[in-house]
């Protein structure tokens, strides 16, 4: 299968164990979806991250996304550094977080008005709380298989670390937190038709991930995204767009704009931080309106707005600006897509891959999927021995069969081709095609 960890890495796992639970800060960093040790990281540069072994990895988890530019950019680390020097927070308002909103704002005209938090999760809690309050209603509709962070009421068939690890849901979240939560299928319009049908006066809101990436990387079919916004017209309710992952990833002006659907709220986290915690919550005036202090909707944050991660934001955004990045960034996923599409066709393993912009996600099936159903027959063994086999040879993809990967600006022909001479290998020499 592999060879087990005997290194610096498997020494700090063992300690961190002790201190940590899981030995680690967040569940899918522990490799549950591959087993073995994970690899704690020493420092990252541009296309690559190093281990504590000094070992070198072409990285296509980009710290699960936000290291569009790739990792250390010197101008991002450039305006940190003049951030951090006057000071690392204040609790009080600062011109930066007016910056960063504006240039947000600039790429998304559909938040008129937005809120700094510090993740994505307090984003996605708050949209939520705001729904609610606006509306007036309670029950929320969410996809099986997205994942909108650890939120309560949105633990409930969820993505990422939650699917990896195989747990129906969490301990600790009580039935009554849940009850108002319903759960469609993802790219399934009628089983949203159906939960209207029943509680349509009810739901205060659908919140999607426009582009699914938390059970790896499944793509909306034509006609899902707008099917959404015309059924929560029809009943007065939100659309909330959960971009935590998409915004400034798949497009400057994220999935919304890609689809042409205005969603009614958005989250947004990851590359608004160039890497830095960070997350935000933005729509039309009239709604953002009902947050506190001036309307009755409750949300606060002590480090909310952090000027050292707004400065990183700022620095990300600006840098995205430059003329033909998106373009170019896209045609550098492509490259690595349709490469590892050939290899695997030609070892006659079951393969399915697909992208958009800077994300994409690959499936050991027969068939694209297109829900979580779909995406649950994924062959997870052979996943296993392809992300162990890339691993050693330099190339680390997500620890997870159900996580979505990212390419950054700073990688080139040459760490695409890198990784396709590694995959060719693996494909040949490690994977078995069935008999």
């Amino acid at each position: 299968m592999h060879s087990t960890r005997t290194d610096l890495s498997a020494k700090l796992y063992e300690e961190a164990r002790h201190i940590i639970p899981g030995g680690v800060n967040s569940p899918v960093r522990a490799f549950g979806g591959v087993s073995g040790t994970p690899v704690f990281i020493r420092r990252a540069e541009g296309a690559y991250l190093f281990d504590v072994n000094d070992k070198k990895y072409v990285d296509y988890v980009g710290s699960w996304g936000p290291m569009i530019m790739g990792h250390a950019h010197p101008e991002v680390v450039r305006a940190v550094t003049f951030a951090a020097e006057k000071g690392l927070s204040f609790g009080a308002p600062t011109e930066i977080e007016i910056r960063l909103a504006e240039k947000i704002r600039q790429h998304m005209p559909s938040l008129e008005q937005m809120r700094m938090v510090s993740s994505g999760t307090e984003a996605t809690m708050t949209a939520i709380r705001l729904a609610r309050g606006y509306t007036k209603r309670n029950k929320i509709i969410k996809f099986a298989g997205c994942y909108h962070g650890h939120v309560d009421a949105l633990l409930v068939q969820a993505g990422s670390g939650v699917l990896t690890l195989g747990v129906p849901g969490s301990a600790g979240v009580p039935e009554a937190v849940v009850q108002d939560t319903l759960v469609a299928d993802f790219n399934d319009l009628n089983s949203v038709v159906s939960l209207f049908e029943k509680y349509g006066n009810e739901i205060a809101a659908i919140i999607v991930e426009p582009i699914a990436g938390n059970m790896n990387c499944v793509l909306p079919q034509v006609g899902f995204l707008q099917g959404l916004r015309d059924v929560c017209d029809r009943y007065q309710s939100l659309l909330i767009f959960d971009e935590v992952m998409t915004g400034f990833r798949v497009a400057s002006g994220g999935a919304q704009a890609l689809f042409n659907i205005k969603p009614d709220l958005t989250t947004l986290g990851k590359i608004i931080g160039g890497g830095l915690p960070v997350g935000a919550c933005g729509g039309s005036q009239e709604i953002m309106q009902h947050l506190a202090p001036v309307g009755n909707v409750y949300q606060a944050g002590t480090l909310s707005g952090n000027p050292v991660a707004m400065a990183a934001g700022l620095a990300t955004l600006t840098l995205t600006e430059q003329s033909g990045f998106y373009e170019t960034l896209e045609k550098t996923t492509k490259k690595l897509v349709s490469g590892l599409a050939e290899i695997a066709r030609a070892s006659q393993i079951p393969f399915q891959i697909t992208s958009m912009g800077g994300m994409f996600g690959f499936f050991f099936l027969e068939k694209l999927p297109q829900k979580l159903s779909e995406v649950k027959q994924s062959d997870v063994k052979t996943f296993q021995q392809f992300f162990h086999a890339m691993l050693d040879r330099g190339i680390y993809f997500a620890p997870s069969a159900f996580e979505a990967g990212f390419v950054s600006a700073a990688h080139t022909d040459t760490e695409i081709q890198k990784t396709l001479d590694a995959a060719e290998e693996v494909f040949k020499k490690v994977l078995q095609p069935p008999k």
